[in-house]
């Protein structure tokens, strides 16, 4: 997925995009050393509602609803009842200060954001921080590594380089969880921007000890050269600098949110409702115009994309079909159904609002950033009611899972990563299970950890699927190969029992050697037609129920998912035979070592956008 050039326009503001004002570089602090001694006073006005905005895609649906900075008449927002003066929100400690302090009701960020600063917002009762919707999911953050680190695992011992309180923590939280790391087990090296003289870019550039950081999209260019690039040296890239992990892939890390305080919410129910609604009003009218200016063009799309630089600014925006546009172009919304299945979908476990608010807990609290927990609260909007229903196109009354994954396209392509052996560069992490001799069933019992990694796997990778790698022992492939060998005079064998050296030709071969062993093999080098069970007679059983096995696990996953009601899409999860391919012991020499070999591997694989079926809406 290659990001457009437009994105570099707008990093002077950028550096200020989630900034912490207060000066962090190489430490973390609790939040509320960062916002100081501020009393909790009420809501100012009730009737003009202050309303904090960030340089965001999700923006434009609110700046054409509300028609600019200032309520227009006959807008959206004016028809809703509303009067709303929009004002900039990049400096989320500075946001949090107003919300504090009763100049806004409302907070804007991104739900990790939200949970650092739980235990600020949390400890009064009236600004206990109510989240009453979600705008987008991001697609459009990076992180970027060197050679030396290839899968998400390989982070253990590495210094890596990121923003204070920013958007990317949470990322990182979710980075190490896949691979049942700790922030304990990295070097963490904070800085004070997001990008810029200061941001983690170029404390990636200036120091090569750093092997890795979190970027949004034009710093990733910068050091890359492109998404699916790696870097040379040239251009001002960084050599060997590639993206490892994307929110693109991991499409369910960050969320954008709007959150109320709890005192104003009470007893503004319905004015909150008013303000959602008409947001995502703005959302599918910003939708529609997208798709027709791009299809044949749209005067009120232009006129979206001049406000839009109006308000950021020329030297943020420079062009509207490029830069006003690629802000747009860039961004995920979830619309009503989105929010219908973040916040009322009980089977949406891990990445709707229960899941992401234990995650940001968790995380503040074992972080540093809030020492007791806070809970977020979440919405009770009727997103069904009238109030939205009767104003939106695209609704939906019950939470719906949309299939995702086109079926075959996934799996033609996992296959043929297998096949091309390149499975192993698209993989972002992966673990095992151990088979037993013959084993057909797996019970959820025994693998209820491995089943439940799986499940957030693949809820929080939307866009990267899960391969279920079965794999057999070779043992009684070698032994019919070696047996078969010498009858028929094709192998030689020297030495004595635990010692024994084996010829072909003249030259030696070793039954290590399990590619070059496979290779004879499928070329029936040791096929008489006599034997009862040939090498490749038993190299294709071994490969046969391998794929069983692989299959059988899937099953089990799905079924384990299916009876804790969790919501899991199958066509993610592709389960693949390897046979003898990949023997963790080659030449296994008692059971114990064959054991190894019988194994279940779970895969997280990088897949194209070319799987994933497009919708209009992301959820």
């Amino acid at each position: 997925m290659e990001r457009n050039k437009r994105l570099f326009a707008i990093l002077p503001l950028l550096v200020g995009l989630f900034c912490v004002t207060i000066t962090l570089a190489h430490s973390q602090q609790n939040f509320s050393s960062l916002i100081g001694t501020n009393s909790v006073s009420p809501v100012n006005s009730t009737s003009t509602l202050i309303v904090p905005y960030i340089v965001w895609g999700g923006e434009a649906a609110l700046f054409y609803a509300n028609g600019g900075l200032q309520t227009k008449p006959g807008s959206i927002m004016a028809q809703q009842g509303l009067t709303l003066k929009l004002v900039p929100g990049d400096d989320f400690v500075g946001q949090v200060k107003n919300y504090l302090g009763g100049r806004t009701p409302f907070l804007r960020g991104t739900f990790r954001m939200l949970g650092q600063a739980s235990e600020v917002i949390g400890r009064n009762p009236k600004t206990k921080a109510v989240v009453f919707g979600q705008m987008t999911w991001s697609a459009g953050d990076h992180f970027v590594a060197r050679s030396n680190i290839k899968r998400i695992s390989d982070l253990r011992g590495k210094k890596i380089a990121i923003q204070t309180g920013g958007p990317h923590v949470g990322m990182l939280y979710d980075m190490l969880r896949t691979a049942r790391l700790s922030k304990a087990d990295i070097d963490l090296i904070w800085v004070d921007d997001l990008t810029g003289a200061e941001g983690p870019a170029e404390a990636f550039r200036k120091d090569p000890k750093i092997a890795g950081c979190f970027v949004i999209t034009p710093d990733m260019i910068g050091l890359t050269g492109g998404y699916d690039n790696t870097g040379t040296g040239a251009e001002g890239t960084v050599d060997d600098a590639r993206v490892v992990v994307s929110t693109a892939m991991l499409s369910r890390s960050i969320a954008d949110v709007y959150a109320c305080r709890k005192d104003f919410y009470d007893s503004n129910k319905s004015t909150i409702e008013k303000f959602f609604a008409g947001y995502l009003k703005g959302v599918e009218i910003v939708m529609q115009l997208k798709k027709d200016y791009e299809n044949s063009g749209s005067q009120e799309y232009m006129k979206l994309l001049q406000m839009i630089q109006d308000i950021y600014g020329p030297d943020i925006i420079p062009t509207l079909e490029e830069d006003a546009h690629g802000l747009i172009a860039d961004c995920t919304y979830v619309g009503q159904p989105g929010n219908v299945s973040f916040f009322n979908d009980q089977t949406n476990v891990v990445t709707g609002f229960s899941g992401f608010n234990k995650s940001a807990i968790d995380m503040a609290t074992s972080w540093g950033f809030a020492e007791k927990r806070y809970n977020l609260l979440p919405s009770d909007l009727n997103f069904s009611s009238s109030r939205f229903t009767s104003l939106l196109s695209n609704t939906v009354r019950m939470p719906v899972q949309r299939k995702r994954f086109k079926k075959e396209t996934v799996r033609a392509e996992v296959e043929a990563f297998n096949e091309e052996d390149v499975l192993d560069e698209k993989t972002l992490v992966s673990f095992t299970i151990q088979f037993k001799p013959n084993q057909e069933k797996f019970s959820q019992t025994e693998y209820k950890e491995e089943f439940d990694r799986v499940v957030e796997l693949a809820a929080k990778y939307g866009n990267a699927a899960v391969a279920i790698k079965g794999h057999t022992d070779p043992s009684k492939t070698l032994m019919t190969l070696v047996k078969t060998g010498i009858k028929q005079n094709i192998i030689k064998r020297t030495g004595q029992r635990g010692n024994y050296k084996y010829f072909m030709d003249g030259k030696s071969i070793r039954l290590e050697d399990t590619e070059k062993l496979i290779k004879l093999i499928q070329q029936k080098k040791f096929e008489s037609g006599t034997e009862i069970e040939s090498p490749y007679q038993v190299m294709r059983a071994g490969l046969e129920l391998s794929e069983q096995r692989a299959e059988a696990v899937k099953n089990a996953i799905v079924n384990y998912a299916r009876q804790r009601n969790v919501r899991l899409e199958s066509d993610q999860i592709v389960p693949i035979g390897m046979g003898i391919k990949e023997p963790v012991i080659a030449k296994p020499t008692n059971p114990e070592q064959a054991s190894e070999n019988r194994r279940g591997e779970f895969v997280l694989v990088k897949v194209s956008a070319e799987t994933v079926a497009e919708a209009d809406f992301d959820f």
